[in-house]
């Protein structure tokens, strides 16, 4: 994920570590020119295997093969590998900024037109871990043979209503530095921290998500009006900026500051009750806790505010089920395998309808 914006949850804790702590040199700030710079064993393995390729389609599909499959790179996802091209290439970890930034580069090197695109809001659900809802999301977007397409590292995801935005290479590398700011940061390495954190403001001075990092880590280091400035600058850039927004009512609230919280905490419940994503958020939460209703109720406002998400109306089937209302569990199944892009998709939808009508039979007979 990229964008990262991070909350204070641990905002009157300090950064510097415990006297007995040995202390690291600062990670370095790399040039903007070396993020995205190919090495040169990677590009020998591009040229040999991409370029000979004259069909450009054919190209692109040897590229994800190269850089996703075994013999490849063969790519492992890590939510925390902010990482330079020169970087991926010799751990073999990206996260989805990481995967971007390398196969954009690549793509390019082989001919192929290539770009960064932005989603400012997406949910993304893991087997294991649940939803999370995250602040942004990169991916690659590409122009082949007349025609537009989209690479992704993660597949399971949700993009808002506005779907992915090119963007310029200058502002991915503020994701980078941002992002890298942000991982150093939880590392407790505040001057490298602050260091990419300048970098990132340096290469886009509206970048909101940094101004708020810096009101995270100058709240941590206890530092009260310097995280006000930062916070007040991001929301005024960004208005409805979910993370700023609350890490600026909790600040001003910590500071006894009770009527500023109270305005700032008002207008981040009217950006809340405008976001299909948090209500989709607060739906799953309370189907997880056996509050159908609720769930219900959170569903239905997600699809008010976002019709086309199949996985709001695939929700929403799920709680009409479980308090047995079977008849409305199957429409939003039916609405949920129609907006449906992958047939895969489809077909786990259609297989759930099949199910439930089937029951619906048996139920009928007794």
């Amino acid at each position: 994920m990229i964008g990262l914006s991070a909350l204070a949850f641990l905002a009157a804790t300090t950064l510097a570590p415990p006297p007995s702590a040995p202390v690291l040199p600062e990670p370095a700030t790399p040039a903007p020119e070396q993020v995205m710079a190919i090495p040169p064993a990677l590009k020998q393995m591009l040229h040999e295997r991409i370029t000979p390729v004259r069909s450009p389609e054919q190209r692109l599909y040897r590229l994800v093969e190269m850089v996703l499959l075994p013999g490849g790179l063969e790519l492992e996802y890590d939510a925390e590998a902010t990482q330079t091209v020169a970087e991926t290439f010799a751990t073999r970890r990206a996260n989805c900024l990481s995967f971007t930034l390398l196969f954009v580069a690549l793509a390019r090197e082989a001919g192929l037109d290539a770009r960064v695109q932005e989603v400012r809001q997406v949910v993304t659900w893991y087997q294991d871990k649940g939803l999370i809802y995250n602040a942004g999301h990169v991916n690659v977007g590409l122009d082949v043979a007349g025609r537009k397409g989209t690479v992704d590292l993660d597949r399971n995801v949700l993009y808002d209503r506005r779907g992915p935005r090119p963007i310029s290479d200058i502002r991915a590398l503020a994701h980078f530095y941002n992002n890298r700011g942000a991982e150093l940061m939880a590392m407790e390495k505040v001057e490298a921290a602050k260091a990419h954190y300048a970098m990132a403001l340096s290469l886009e001075p509206r970048f909101t998500s940094t101004w708020n990092n810096l009101g995270v880590l100058h709240s941590r280091l206890g530092n009260d009006e310097d995280a006000v400035r930062h916070y007040q600058t991001a929301l005024s850039i960004d208005p409805k900026n979910p993370a700023a927004l609350a890490n600026a009512t909790a600040l001003h609230k910590r500071r006894g500051e009770y009527a500023r919280a109270a305005q700032l905490a008002a207008r981040m419940e009217k950006v809340r009750q405008r976001d299909p994503f948090y209500h989709f958020m607060l739906g799953n939460q309370s189907e997880d806790r056996g509050d159908y209703s609720a769930a219900i109720r959170h569903y239905r406002r997600a699809v008010e505010l976002y019709p086309s998400a199949h996985q709001f109306h695939f929700g929403l089937a799920r709680s009409y089920f479980l308090v047995g209302n079977d008849r409305n569990a199957e429409r939003e199944l039916q609405l949920a395998e129609r907006m449906a892009q992958s047939s895969e998709t489809k077909g786990r939808y259609q297989d759930k309808l099949d199910s439930l009508r089937r029951l619906g039979r048996r139920t009928a007979q007794h």
